[in-house]
């Protein structure tokens, strides 16, 4: 069971690495909500006039209070229907406490989690009830209040300026800056943006299509930390959520502090920190690190400085995983807009088998190196359907019709 786990989290380890929110949020921009980009200078010599298209004036992690007329103007206002305050029953409205606790008896920390991990290496007396209800809700709560804005130059998918928005206080923090965002050639293409409204998880499309969201959320993050195998006790399924910490990294097998090079002077890795994988998407490396503190928090150091956080607070994990969930990577669309059907894809994406949408393309898009698998044995893609299938059937959800495996697929 370890060897398993160990090797899931090695794959996951490189998945985070190639898809990396940190190394660059490539968005397509009619992918999300679209905001006025800053308006050009326009500067006129004797021969020519070159519109010179200028970024943020604040540092990077500078913010600024921002006025309703601002953020109508610069964010897209702030919808009612997306506020924290109507998180909770979003959630209880799609699975209750009840059903949610019969899916995963083994979740890290539960009574039963604790029966079995007793006496194991891992065992920790005070562990909490990690993959908790209360702390989904508590995440989706704290998720409801950030925006984020990710402004691209064109033609120059890294380089970008990312802020974050907290709704409640109308504070806007610069996050992350790409060191030639503003480098004479850069400032001559123009900025495109999209807006990400995180208030939107479980808030969009149909009743039905909200509940297969939230079962193709848990089935991917049970299949990433599940601690199954074929003859489990209660069933493999029964095994989702047991682990939030890669083996290797936690044990020491592995020793590297995971720390990027050429991202280390925007995200320095802490003394003595490692930063190996964590949490529900067993998030790695210092950048994703650093970024996904700066959105969660608007401050990149706190999880840098203490990355242990990750794995002791159930609700920064859901947290991690709901803000990786609802962001697109060009040429990726979100997962949310994918199980929503928000998504359009392309002639290109039709072409590669993407153009069927539903829970197989939520596979694509978080791990492409499960392409053209079916549910066989051996197959990680059979795990993540079994949970998709065993939750919508708990949520009485019928995706009679819909296509839960990659076979056919290509990488996006």
């Amino acid at each position: 069971m370890l060897q398993r786990n160990e090797s899931r989290s090695r794959n996951m380890l490189y998945r985070t690495a190639c898809l990396s929110l940190g190394a660059a949020l490539l968005l397509t921009p009619l992918a999300a909500s679209a905001a006025p980009g800053p308006q050009p200078v326009i500067s006129t010599t004797k021969h020519e006039a070159a519109a010179v298209y200028e970024g943020s004036n604040l540092a990077v992690g500078e913010n600024r209070f921002l006025t309703r007329q601002d953020i109508r103007r610069e964010w897209d206002g702030i919808d009612p229907d997306y506020k924290p305050d109507q998180a909770v029953q979003a959630v209880r409205a799609l699975l209750t406490k009840q059903d949610f606790e019969e899916l995963f008896p083994y979740r890290l920390g539960s009574k039963a989690w604790k029966e079995v991990a007793k006496e194991k290496e891992y065992y920790k007396e005070n562990q909490t009830d990690y993959f908790s209800y209360e702390n989904l809700i508590s995440a989706v709560t704290e998720v409801a209040n950030i925006k984020l804005k990710i402004s691209t130059r064109r033609d120059a998918p890294g380089v970008q300026e990312i802020y974050r928005l907290d709704k409640d206080a109308r504070i806007e923090t610069l996050v992350s800056r790409s060191a030639d965002f503003n480098s004479s050639k850069n400032k001559k293409k123009e900025i495109e943006t999209v807006i990400i409204d995180f208030g939107t998880f479980l808030k969009e499309g149909f009743k039905k299509d909200r509940k297969r969201e939230l079962a193709a959320f848990l089935a991917n993050l049970s299949h990433e930390t599940g601690g199954g195998w074929a003859t489990a006790p209660g069933g493999e399924l029964k095994w989702g959520l047991f682990w939030n910490e890669n083996i290797a990294g936690r044990t020491g097998a592995n020793m590297s502090d995971f720390v990027d090079p050429n991202s280390a002077e925007l995200y320095p890795g802490a003394e003595g920190k490692r930063y190996y994988g964590r949490g529900p998407i067993m998030m790695s490396w210092n950048f994703n690190y650093g970024l996904f503190s700066s959105i969660i928090y608007g401050d990149k150091n706190v999880l840098l400085n203490k990355p242990e956080i990750l794995a002791q607070d159930g609700k920064v994990g859901y947290m991690t995983a709901i803000l990786f969930w609802m962001t697109p990577q060009d040429p990726k669309p979100s997962a949310h807009d994918v199980i929503i059907n928000k998504w359009k894809p392309t002639q290109e994406q039709i072409d590669k088998g993407l153009g069927n949408r539903g829970f197989g393309v939520t596979i694509m898009v978080l791990n492409g190196l499960e392409a053209n698998l079916g549910e066989t044995d051996g197959s990680p893609v059979k795990r993540r359907a079994g949970h998709y299938r065993d939750i919508t059937k708990q949520m009485g959800v019928d995706i009679t019709g819909e296509k839960v495996d990659t076979l056919g697929m290509q990488p996006f």
